[in-house]
């Protein structure tokens, strides 16, 4: 049985295109393939969510979905709604005793199915990823960076420029594929018989045989090589995001694309600040004079100090707010924060004429300029009294 769409998106059928629209925007950024490189079930999961997104979004086939199950005009939605008698039908669809269903045998016929990944016509393979971590300060994570970086990676042989054969040597055409470079096999199903074509094993999909393979790469095309890349790091990166570069990654097979390089990026602590989300947190000390009386204090934020004045009997472990002082949002969504609360620190180590005149001051101080002190002691006194 499908799956409902708002289901899929995490909503009902009352939900507004606004509540559509926002639970698409979420989780399209939480199963995004860049953020899940190699994740399987996160690449199932985007492509569920923007399926059900392409049509709930569309008032018609909204409404035909609503009404009908299917987005198709007349509840008609390809081969649902059969039941047949024969062994291998599925009453969900087609279920050809082993496949699952229609699209799942133009995978295995050819290679990627319906909008699947596919190999090249000639059966050449696209580069692998590579995967690396780089580790950068708290303030290149806040303000962004660019940073060059030392790959040992796959690259195309310059001497026989990815051919694999010798300079100046020819190759031959394999017996086997005639030269085409794919071979066919048929097979039997309940549509009839399929002819299938798939890489000749012997020439590997090129058509050709090497018979003097080339002496810097033994015949493979290729030869690894340090490389530099530059790596632009925007601001308001947070630590374990991945940064995808396109193309960067290990050389394809030729005529294939190359595969991309992920960069996941380590943030190192600050020695002040903490971050949650895209705002900045700290403790701030301050003394005990500074909090009764009020005081004017610096405060540091990540590129500069600020001066900021504290009201008089500021209590200990109060939060302030300074606005736009904290990191930029990734993604352009503004600037967060900057929260800091201030702790009163208990003099230590203090001299006998220190001692005498906060001595002094006690005394000459009753419960009335202690609200939380006259509190709990009244309360002490009603319990004990």
């Amino acid at each position: 049985m499908a799956k409902d769409l708002y289901e899929v998106l995490g909503l009902t059928k009352s939900a507004t295109d606004d509540d559509i629209k926002k639970a698409y925007r979420q989780l399209a950024k939480k199963y995004h393939p860049d953020l899940n490189p190699g994740n399987k079930e996160a690449e199932a999961k985007f492509k569920e969510v923007n399926e059900a997104y392409e049509i709930l979004s569309d008032p018609k086939k909204r409404a035909n979905y609503d009404q009908f199950g299917t987005a198709e005009p007349g509840g008609f939605n390809g081969f649902n709604g059969f039941s047949g008698g024969a062994e291998g039908f599925n009453a969900a669809g087609f279920d050809f005793g082993g496949f699952g269903g229609i699209n799942d045998i133009f995978e295995a016929f050819f290679d990627g199915g319906m909008g699947g990944r596919r190999t090249s016509s000639n059966g050449h393979r696209k580069g692998e990823n590579i995967k690396i971590q780089m580790e950068i300060t708290f303030e290149e994570a806040a303000f962004g960076v660019s940073k060059t970086i030392e790959l040992n990676r796959r690259e195309k042989c310059g001497t026989c420029n990815g051919t694999g054969a010798k300079p100046g040597t020819n190759t031959k055409t394999c017996t086997k594929c005639g030269g085409s470079g794919q071979v066919q096999s048929f097979q039997n199903t309940i549509l009839g018989r399929i002819a299938t074509s798939r890489p000749c094993e012997e020439c590997h999909g090129e058509g050709k045989i090497i018979e003097t393979p080339c002496d810097t790469c033994k015949g493979t095309g290729f030869v690894k090589k340090k490389v530099k890349v530059k790596i632009d790091i925007p601001a308001g990166i947070d630590n374990g995001q991945t940064i995808s570069l396109r193309g960067q990654g290990q050389t394809g097979e030729k005529g294939a694309p190359n595969g991309d390089l992920y960069v996941i990026i380590l943030v190192k602590p600050h020695k002040i600040f903490k971050r949650e989300q895209d705002n900045l947190m700290c403790d701030i000390p301050i003394t005990f004079a500074q909090a009764a009386l009020g005081a004017e204090i610096e405060v540091p934020t990540l590129n500069k100090k600020v001066r900021f004045t504290l009201p008089e009997g500021t209590q200990t472990g109060t939060k302030f707010r300074l606005k736009g002082q904290g990191i930029k949002n990734v993604n352009g969504y503004g600037v967060g924060d900057l929260y800091f609360t201030v702790k009163v620190e208990v003099p230590k180590r203090l001299n006998r004429e220190q001692k005498e005149l906060l001595s002094k001051f006690a005394a000459s101080c009753t419960d009335d300029v202690y609200d939380n002190r006259k509190s709990f002691f009244d309360a002490m006194k009603e319990i004990f009294k």
